[in-house]
């Protein structure tokens, strides 16, 4: 059964959306407001283990871009990350220790999860969110939960657009980030850029690293000692609509040149500072996304030092 009650803390309410999954319980905060009126209020949702109460034990955390598909199905779209109930299983099975999940709604992701200007409505904003994470809600987060805060025991995740932001942000901010998961992710902004944004391929005579989004990260990359982890996937199919066949396959084209970068220009070594993965059936949305992330689970937490 689920049902709502209220978490004190600090003179405050939170409240508590228990929704009967096995893996937890949602605490929500709608909306979460920083303490800098630099950055905008939106919505996180919380996810705890089922015994987060009942022990003292400290956790592991997950930061998940576009945290309105992470756990539930958005109002335009019907598909999204299931993480709840993948938790689950990998939990009955073992596979993986428990964490805390802690899903950041959107609130302009064109503007947010992009660092130069490309052919979308908006743009630009993606160091200022970082700060915003980095800076606002990971402290309120582990202030206010039994986490384990250090870089080495947090990730930040997100698909296309919300993976270009999930390794801009943990390159930026080492610190904060010792991992990150980047799925389908944008490399391509800023780089294959056209007015007829969705019928455009890859432009082969433009360079990633010549790019703004290296310009941004080249110092933490070549930092061999504090740069994070890195898990990078995509998809493969290139049918059923403009999503695979063009924003896919250039996924895939600038994701094979990150990966060709990472390891001649600063010595990424595959399977044990980053991984790849190409899915053969692999589509450019949540269902393939939400099937990928026992790997990405797997990376982060089975290989901690």
């Amino acid at each position: 059964m689920s049902g709502r009650s209220y978490f004190s803390q600090s003179n405050r309410k939170f409240p508590v959306d228990d929704q009967g999954h096995t893996a937890g319980y949602f605490h929500r905060y709608e909306p979460f407001r920083s303490e800098s009126s630099l950055y905008p209020a939106r919505r996180i949702d919380v996810f705890l283990p089922r015994n987060y109460d009942r022990s003292d034990h400290r956790y592991p955390v997950l930061y998940l871009n576009d945290g309105d598909k992470a756990f539930f199905k958005p109002a335009i779209g019907d598909q999204s990350w299931d993480i709840a109930n993948t938790l689950g299983a990998l939990y009955e099975r073992r596979l993986i220790r428990e964490l805390i999940v802690v899903a950041m709604h959107p609130v302009n992701r064109a503007r947010e999860y992009t660092h130069t200007h490309w052919s979308g409505p908006d743009c630009c904003g993606l160091e200022s969110y970082a700060q915003c994470v980095v800076e606002n809600i990971k402290p309120f987060i582990d202030r206010s939960y039994r986490t384990l805060p250090e870089a080495g025991t947090t990730m930040i995740v997100g698909s296309s657009h919300g993976g270009l932001a999930a390794f801009y942000v943990a390159n930026r901010r080492p610190d904060a980030f010792g991992y990150a998961g980047a799925l389908s992710p944008s490399f391509w902004v800023g780089v294959d850029d056209a007015e007829r944004f969705p019928l455009i391929k890859p432009l082969r005579d433009r360079a990633l690293k010549d790019s703004k989004l290296l310009e941004a990260v080249r110092e933490t990359l070549a930092a061999t000692l504090r740069r994070p982890k890195l898990y990078l996937d995509w998809g493969l199919v290139r049918t059923g609509g403009l999503h695979n066949e063009s924003i896919e396959e250039r996924a895939t084209a600038r994701g094979r040149e990150m990966v060709k970068l990472l390891q001649e220009e600063y010595g990424y070594r595959v399977n044990d500072d980053f991984v790849v993965y190409e899915d053969p059936e692999g589509e450019h949305n949540e269902r393939s996304w939400a099937r990928r992330m026992p790997r990405v689970l797997d990376f982060f937490l089975n290989h901690q030092e």
